[in-house]
């Protein structure tokens, strides 16, 4: 199934408040069930991350991992994930394994 992206600033709030939420160093992630009968995920990387490049590398890495986990989802679900820190300095496998374990644990992949 494909997913859709979140753009609305009052989305991802929600989800910040109500959501339930796991973090490790690479990457937190937001996760909640929705009833628009898909997934939507958005990707957040703050300032802290560093200048427009390294963003956007967060971003990209993060995209890359979801789009191989992505038809595991079972369910519509809305996902937000924020690029850490260290998200930039490791390869698109680790925040794989950690997306994995944190999704696994939201309950969102069987």
């Amino acid at each position: 199934m494909k997913s859709s992206s979140l753009k609305e600033n009052k989305d991802f709030r929600r989800l910040y408040y109500r959501a339930k939420s796991v973090a490790s160093p690479n990457l937190v992630t937001y996760a909640m069930k929705n009833r628009e009968g898909q997934t939507r995920v958005g990707i957040t990387s703050g300032k802290k991350i560093g200048g427009a490049v390294q963003r956007n590398r967060a971003r990209r890495i993060i995209r890359a991992a979801f789009s191989q986990l992505e038809g595991r989802i079972n369910g519509s679900y809305d996902i937000v994930f924020v690029a850490r820190t260290r998200t930039t300095a490791v390869k698109m496998q680790a925040v794989l394994a950690d997306m994995e374990k944190q999704l696994a644990d939201l309950g969102v992949i069987k």
